[in-house]
């Protein structure tokens, strides 16, 4: 078995790879996906399917809930959701991307209600199993 939940481990740790810091940025992009649109970029109600998008690093994004988010929002995402770990981008290199630093740029925007929707259904789901 594997240690952490399954939605959020990196293709590394499926693979029995040896790993390192960069399964916490794979999971912190996980959850950026998630606090984005309210569900997560990986699911399938059977773990191997669930394992193979994750080491596949099958993920896309839907309309219309991905519409409104930012070009930056998505490429931090993609580079966080990066399958070899050796290119994927570090806590420092996340730090200083656009979407981080050039938060001030950006209109403050209200919570969508459908994120807001999508995250109930996800927590209600998640509390289930």
């Amino acid at each position: 078995g594997f240690a952490g939940t399954p939605g959020y481990l990196s293709p590394e740790v499926l693979k029995k790879e040896p790993y390192g810091k960069p399964v916490d940025i794979w999971a912190c992009g996980v959850i950026l996906y998630i606090l984005l649109v309210g569900y997560p970029p990986f699911w399938d109600e059977d773990q191997h399917r669930l394992y193979a998008q994750i080491k596949a690093g099958a993920y896309d994004y839907p309309s219309p809930e991905w519409d409104t988010v930012t070009p930056e929002a998505k490429n931090l995402i993609n580079s966080m959701l990066t399958v070899n770990p050796a290119k994927r981008i570090t806590a420092a290199e996340a730090l200083k991307h656009p979407w981080i630093c050039q938060r001030e740029r950006v209109a403050s925007v209200v919570h969508r209600q459908e994120t807001v929707d999508c995250l109930r259904k996800f927590n209600a789901r998640r509390k289930l199993k």
